[in-house]
């Protein structure tokens, strides 16, 4: 009798059984490669007449191919945007600023930029020995739980506190040495490579090491001639390895910066011999003539570079006079610098030759002619006289002057503008004008006027108002005091307002009473020279100067014996009280007097060396109508 039994173990009930014959077999995945793999290359099967086909799903690329090719997307914009940003520095802090800032920490955790010292600049020959100064180091910087966890992934050359540990300031580059050998092969090693773990220790410093494997990646900087520095990129150990590509990366990098460095190098070299080209040019000090006191400002555009032509100038004329310049060469350039330094020069001269203000601008516009046909320029001359106080001014294209009264009241001066100097065929005018006690003469340039934010004239209208509010302050009966007052007015300069470089220049009129003046005409004959004793003594009696009599007229006959001798036309003297006593003896001759030592048994040629020994100060000054001998005597009141 047949059994059928309803479970055992091992076997499955006859529904189970039954079910699993119906089941689509599914095969697994090893078993459907090996088919795959034993299937026969050729078309695929069609399907037949109302058979579906079942969908085979596309192959997707390789992984690493993908990330392959979106790594290298990304190191090329990276490289597009960090040479963008060293690119836009214009001086060397800026340059090596960039390239921490691009670096850190897009690509490396921590960088140390090390540069030559000094740094040579175009063909300048290195000096010797080879060193290297730490210019700047950077590094991210965490904080929180990201320092928390951080802290067993730190860089060797970072301390607990993930800041950068004081590297070796200074490194020599011994010849033939790792580092040396790393430098001149030019190219970026990483820092296990067997170049670079002798090199690193000689440039970070003993006791000092980078992270294992390619974690640091030393990179020479080359400028266009030689190797002007380096730069050690570092990751932290919890961050992926540099990659070969890498390497390229840190070329690029170390390229771009070497030749900004090299720029600004060169950049700064010229602005810094432009400069003092300029300023060597201005005046080193003010003379303090009688009559008059005078204050300076000058500074530069806002922009080093764009040295301009601004100049001033104060010199000291016969008869206690004092001319007063400013002037501006158009363009800011090295040229503009020097071509500035001619024109003063040239000024300088002609005021010692005692020209009429309209005189001296035609000359100096002769002169920037010679130069060159576009040197022009904007000038300002004026000459003031303390005993008639008067001033008379000239003007070749520049911004008028501004006066401010003892009582507070400023004005805009009305001279002729005349044209710049270099154009050439053209007549300057000049006009004389009143030049009161207490008043205050104001010189400028147009960069203290004008600029992208306001027109020259509205610039004169600040100028004037700022210089009656600045006046209101001290009261109608006193003058507000000089230096005070040119930092009031560049004060009134706004960010905006430094597009040009600014020359200044403040005359105090204080001026010589009448009563302090003596003035006489002499005929160029035998009796002059007692004549003129007999006057001098007169004068000091009448000021109560008698002790001075004796040496003022010794001196005084010698002076008048000489300008007589060749005279055609009637000699003057004049004695001025101020804090000294001035003597002044003119005549027609243009022959200047020399002194010279006269042997035993020539009859003259002794007094210019009596004036010599008694006169605090003594000379002569060559005029258009002939000359002017003066000499000094401190008072003894």
């Amino acid at each position: 009798m047949t059994e059928h039994p309803t479970s055992h173990e091992g076997r499955q009930p006859l529904a189970a059984r039954s079910q699993e014959r119906t089941r689509p077999r599914v095969q697994a995945p090893a078993a459907a490669a090996a088919a795959a793999a034993a299937t026969p290359s050729g078309p695929p099967p069609q399907p037949r007449a109302g058979q579906v086909q079942p969908q085979v799903q596309a192959q997707a690329p390789a992984p690493d191919i993908a990330g392959t090719a979106r790594r290298e997307g990304d190191r090329l914009r990276f490289v597009g945007a960090a040479t963008r940003r060293i690119a836009r520095g214009i001086d060397l802090d800026e340059i090596v600023l960039g390239l921490c800032r691009a670096t850190v920490p897009t690509f490396s955790d921590a960088i140390l930029v090390y540069l030559r010292d000094p740094l040579p600049v175009g063909d300048e020959r290195p000096v010797s020995p080879f060193v290297l100064r730490l210019r700047r180091t950077d590094r991210l910087r965490l904080s929180g739980e990201d320092a928390d966890q951080a802290v067993g992934s730190a860089l060797p050359v970072l301390d607990s506190q993930h800041e950068i540990a004081p590297a070796a300031e200074l490194c020599e580059v011994r010849s033939g040495g790792a580092l040396s050998e790393v430098l001149r092969g030019v190219r970026p090693v990483f820092g296990d490579s067997a170049a670079a773990r002798a090199a690193l220790p000689e440039l970070l410093g003993d006791g000092r090491s980078v992270p294992l494997g390619h974690r640091a990646i030393l990179a020479p900087l080359r400028g266009r001639r030689r190797v002007i520095g380096a730069a050690v990129f570092l990751r932290r150990p919890d961050r992926p390895a540099f990659e070969p590509n890498d390497l390229l990366v840190a070329a690029q990098l170390a390229t771009h910066t070497a030749l900004g460095i090299d720029k600004a190098v060169l950049y700064g070299r010229e602005a810094y011999i432009a400069d003092e080209l300029q300023r060597t040019m201005l005046p080193d000090s003010l003379p303090q003539p009688t009559g008059v006191r005078l204050a300076s400002r000058y500074l530069p555009a806002a922009e080093t570079a764009r040295v301009g032509g601004d100049w001033y100038d104060a010199i000291p004329l016969p008869g206690s006079r004092v001319a007063l310049v400013v002037g501006d060469v158009m363009g800011h350039s090295m040229t503009c610098a020097a071509i500035m330094g001619q024109l003063r020069t040239t000024a300088q001269t002609l005021a010692g030759l005692d020209l009429p203000p309209q005189e001296v601008l035609h000359h100096l516009d002769e002169q920037a002619q010679r130069l060159g046909t576009d040197r022009m320029a904007t000038c300002l001359y004026a000459v003031y006289d303390p005993v008639s106080h008067r001033i008379t001014i000239a003007n070749a294209g520049h911004p008028p002057p501004v006066l401010l009264h003892l009582g507070g009241r400023a004005e805009v001066l009305r001279v002729p503008p005349g044209a710049p100097i270099g154009v050439g065929g053209v007549d300057f005018e000049a006009v004389e004008l009143d030049a009161p006690a207490g008043a205050t003469l104001l010189l400028y340039t147009d960069g203290l006027v004008e600029s992208r934010l306001r027109d020259v004239w509205t610039g004169i209208e600040q100028l004037r108002e700022r210089l009656a509010a600045t006046a209101q302050l001290t009261g109608p009966d006193h003058s507000p005091p000089l230096e005070a007052l040119c930092d009031d007015v560049l004060d009134m300069l706004g960010p905006g307002d430094r597009d040009d470089d600014i020359a200044l220049l403040a005359a105090r009129f204080d001026g010589i009473a009448p009563s302090d003046v003596a003035y006489w005409f002499l005929e160029p004959e035998d009796a002059a020279p007692s004549r003129a004793r007999r006057l001098a003594r007169r004068a000091l009696a009448r000021w109560g100067m008698e002790e001075l009599s004796d040496s003022v007229e010794l001196l005084v006959s010698e002076v008048v014996t000489n300008a007589v001798r060749y005279a055609e036309r009637p000699v003057t003297l004049r004695l001025l009280r101020t804090d000294v006593l001035r003597c002044e003896v003119g005549d027609d001759s243009p022959q200047l007097p020399r002194q010279r030592r006269a042997r035993d048994t020539d009859e003259g040629g002794r007094g210019l060396f009596l004036v010599n020994r008694l006169a605090r100060r003594w000379g002569a000054t060559r005029l258009s109508t002939g000359k002017v001998v003066w000499f000094e005597l401190p008072t003894r009141t």
